[in-house]
């Protein structure tokens, strides 16, 4: 598998092309804003770009959607449909962020509603890229319809905010809950294997077992009904 990863918004947020190495075939997963650099680098390295798979609808996910989606109209829009409210109300996101109408075009958050998806994630369900097979899990938390992308073969696995290194995702925000996000990250990442590599929606790479040794939500070093280390 090839991973090219930029970062993009004012959010840090990692936006990631995923390519199958035999085919050329690729997604470009959570697209964070508009993007000349990532158009050009999935022309010039001449790949097919499947679809835009998005892991969430949150507007550091989705922000560049569109302008991706007119420099490569063939491609898929795929969510979640839980997050659907999330993705079509894209130019309304910033005001529960706190951002003011007046700030949005400085801020570069001056969206419009973003194009029409082609279709729904499953939970479960097999997504092939060429000789790839990414299995698609229903992981809410952090957003109602969050979705993770575990490669099996290749031990990859495409988290976007359900899990940091030393980190967890925020359940602070509309449809976010501390208690699914655990639920979900027991049950569909730290069941995957200690040696899955992790690629986030923000900050560095790590690993299932990292994770799972070190990351105070995770090893109980964390008491969340007090807010506190131990």
């Amino acid at each position: 598998m090839i991973i090219k990863q930029f970062v993009l918004s004012p959010f840090q947020q990692n936006t990631r092309v995923a390519a199958c190495e035999e085919t050329g075939k690729a997604i470009c997963i959570d697209p964070g804003e508009e993007s000349t650099e990532l158009v050009d680098y999935i022309r010039d390295n001449t790949f097919e770009l499947q679809a835009i798979t998005l892991t969430h609808g949150h507007l550091d996910h989705v922000g560049g959607v569109t302008f991706l989606h007119t420099a490569f109209p063939d491609a898929e829009i795929i969510l979640h449909k839980d997050d659907e409210v999330l993705y079509y109300g894209l130019p309304q996101q910033p005001l529960f962020m706190g951002i003011q109408p007046h700030q949005m075009k400085a801020l570069g958050f001056d969206f419009t509603t973003p194009p029409k998806l082609s279709r729904n994630w499953i939970n479960g369900e097999i997504y092939a890229l060429g000789n790839l097979r990414f299995k698609i899990l229903h992981c809410p938390g952090h957003t109602p319809g969050h979705v993770i992308l575990a490669e099996e073969k290749e031990r990859k696995v495409f988290v976007g905010d359900c899990l940091f290194e030393s980190s967890i995702g925020r359940t602070d925000l509309p449809g976010g809950s501390l208690e699914q996000l655990m639920r979900s990250i027991n049950e569909n990442i730290l069941s995957l294997g200690d040696d899955f590599m992790v690629y986030s929606g923000h900050g560095c790479e790590t690993t299932v077992g990292r994770e799972r040794a070190v990351n105070p939500f995770l090893n109980g070093s964390y008491q969340s009904e007090r807010g506190s280390f131990l």
